[in-house]
C-alpha cells in the first residue's frame, strides 16, 4: 500500500475517532459556524481568552440561587479554584443577616478564588477578601413570585408571617403593617429581601425615588452581570460568555424546588400589592430585567437561542447518564434512601424535594464519574460540609509546605464567638437543623421605619444596614 494511501487510512480512522470522542462538541461548532455566531469551545486553544476563575457570586434568596451555588462548587471543584467557605460558628452562610465581613470566611479557603454563600453584601469587605479582577454576579426573581415563596418558605420562622391568622397571605398583604417589625429577627423576609440581600436599606419609603435610582445605578456598577430566574438558560449564556468559559461548565440540575401543593396561586390583585409592599426589589427587577433583554438582543436572538437549545440538549443527555438512562424523579426528603442527598426541610408544611442516584449507579461508571453524578443532585447544606472538609485537607497539606512567613493577610483564627448585629439576630434555627436555605384594601409603603433617615446607598455599608 502506496504511503499516500496508507496516509488517508490514518486520517479516516482518526476522523472516526474524533467524532466519537468528541462528537457532542463538534456539532456545537459546526452549528456556531453556519449561525455566525461565537463558538462554543470545550478544550483550551491558542488565541482564545482563558476562563475566568475569579467570580464572586451574591446569592439572593428563593431565586434559584441554589442551582447556580451548585453550578459554582462544581466549577471550581473541576479546576482545583478554592471557594471561601463560611466559619462554623456560621453554619452554612456567611452569619446572614449580618453585613458581611472578611472574619467570617474559614481560614481554610484563603485565599478564595469563588465566593457564592447566602451574605448580605458588603462591597468594602468583598473587595478586600477577592482578587481584584474578580467578576461580580448575582440573580433576581420576579417579585410576587419570589414574595409568595417567602412567605410559604419562611412562614415558622419570619415573626412577620407567623402571626398573621391561618398563615394568610392575602391577610398579610391587606394590613402588612399591622404584622410586620421591622427590627425584628427576620424581618428581611418580609420585605424587599433583594434589596437587603445587595446592601441596602429595605424599609426606605417608596416615596423616596432618588434613593431607589441611586441604588439601582449603584449595583449596576458593582455587578457585571444580574441574571434572571425565570429566564435561567438565558442568563447562564451571559455569564459563559462574560466569564469565556465552556458549555459544560454552565450544566446544572435545578435544587430546592417545593413540591406543587406547597405552591399558593396569586389570586388576581395580589401581585400589584406585592410589588407595592416591595417597591424597591420591583424597581431592581424591572431594571435589570431589561437590561438583560437588552444584553442578549447584542449577542443576538438565534445565537442564544441555539445555546439555550444545545445547553438543554447537554443537560438531558448528563441527567440520563446519571440517572440510569432515564430522566430523575423528584423525591421527597422520606424517599431518599442517600442521607447526603437529603434536602432541608424548613418546616412540616413546605415540601422541598430532591433526587436519588440509583442503587445500580456504580456498574460501569468510574469512581470520578459516580462523583460527578453524586455534586450534581448533592443540597447546599451538605455540599457546603464536603466542599470545606476537602479544602480544609488541602490546606493542611500545603501549610506543611509553606515557608513560615507566608500566609494570607486575611487569615487568622476562626471565631467561635460573633459579634452580635445592632439590630437583626441570626435567622439560623436552633443547632438541631441546618438552618432555612435558599435556594423560587390599599397597602402603604410609604411608612418610614425608625431609623432609615439619612441612609446612604452605598451597597453593604454600615449606613444602610437595616433588621
Amino acid at each position: 500500500m502506496s504511503q499516500k494511501k496508507i496516509f488517508l487510512v490514518f486520517v479516516a480512522i482518526s476522523t472516526v475517532s474524533l467524532l466519537l470522542h468528541h462528537g457532542g462538541h463538534l456539532s456545537w461548532t459546526m452549528e456556531a459556524f453556519h449561525l455566525g455566531c461565537p463558538a462554543l469551545r470545550s478544550h483550551p486553544a491558542p488565541g482564545l481568552k482563558p476562563k475566568h476563575t475569579n467570580v464572586a457570586f451574591l446569592k439572593t434568596h428563593k431565586t434559584a440561587s441554589t442551582t447556580m451555588q451548585n453550578l459554582l462548587f462544581r466549577f471550581a471543584e473541576r479546576n482545583n479554584l478554592t471557594v471561601a467557605l463560611p466559619v462554623q460558628a456560621c453554619s452554612h452562610q456567611f452569619c446572614y443577616p449580618r453585613s458581611f465581613t472578611s472574619h467570617f470566611v474559614h481560614p481554610h479557603t484563603l485565599p478564595p478564588n469563588i465566593i457564592t454563600s447566602h451574605m448580605r453584601f458588603n462591597k468594602a469587605e468583598m473587595q478586600r477578601l477577592m482578587p481584584n479582577d474578580t467578576i461580580y454576579v448575582t440573580i433576581l426573581r420576579e417579585p410576587s413570585s419570589m414574595f409568595e415563596s417567602l412567605f410559604s418558605y419562611y412562614n415558622q420562622y419570619c415573626q412577620s408571617f407567623k402571626r398573621v391568622p391561618n398563615g394568610s397571605l392575602e391577610a398579610f398583604l391587606e394590613e402588612p403593617w399591622h404584622y410586620y417589625r421591622p427590627d425584628e429577627k427576620d424581618s428581611m423576609y418580609a420585605r424587599n429581601t433583594l434589596t437587603f440581600d445587595l446592601g441596602g436599606d429595605k424599609d426606605r419609603p417608596a416615596t423616596d425615588v432618588a434613593y431607589a435610582r441611586a441604588f439601582v445605578a449603584e449595583v449596576e456598577r458593582v455587578f457585571s452581570l444580574v441574571m434572571i430566574a425565570e429566564y435561567f438558560d438565558e442568563s447562564l449564556v451571559l455569564l459563559r460568555h462574560l466569564l469565556s468559559w465552556d458549555l459544560d461548565d454552565i450544566l446544572y440540575v435545578k435544587l430546592n424546588m417545593r413540591t406543587p401543593s406547597s405552591k399558593r396561586s396569586l389570586t388576581p390583585g395580589l401581585p400589584t400589592k406585592i410589588r407595592a409592599w416591595n417597591s424597591l426589589d420591583a424597581r431592581l427587577y424591572d431594571h435589570f430585567n431589561a437590561s438583560l433583554w437588552r444584553q442578549l438582543s447584542a449577542l443576538g436572538p438565534a445565537c442564544v437561542a441555539r445555546e439555550v437549545r444545545l445547553l438543554r440538549r447537554a443537560q438531558e443527555r448528563l441527567m440520563r447518564s446519571c440517572f440510569g438512562g432515564r430522566m430523575p424523579l423528584l423525591r421527597s426528603a422520606a424517599q431518599i434512601k442517600n442521607k447526603d442527598l437529603r434536602p432541608w426541610q424548613p418546616s412540616g408544611k413546605v415540601d422541598i424535594v430532591g433526587y436519588d442516584l440509583p442503587v445500580n449507579l456504580s456498574r460501569g461508571f468510574s469512581s470520578l464519574a459516580q462523583e460527578l453524578c453524586l455534586k450534581l443532585i448533592m443540597p447546599e447544606v451538605q455540599y457546603t460540609r464536603v466542599l470545606l472538609r476537602s479544602q480544609s485537607i488541602r490546606y493542611r497539606r500545603g501549610f506543611q509546605l509553606r515557608p513560615p512567613q507566608q500566609s494570607h493577610p486575611l487569615q487568622q483564627p476562626i471565631r467561635t464567638v460573633l459579634p452580635r448585629h445592632p439590630q437583626v439576630q441570626r435567622s439560623q434555627p436552633p443547632p438541631a437543623a441546618p438552618g432555612p436555605a435558599s435556594g423560587t384594601g390599599s397597602t402603604s409603603t410609604s411608612r418610614p421605619a425608625a431609623g432609615t433617615q439619612g441612609r446612604t446607598t452605598r451597597l453593604g455599608s454600615s449606613q444602610t444596614q437595616a433588621s
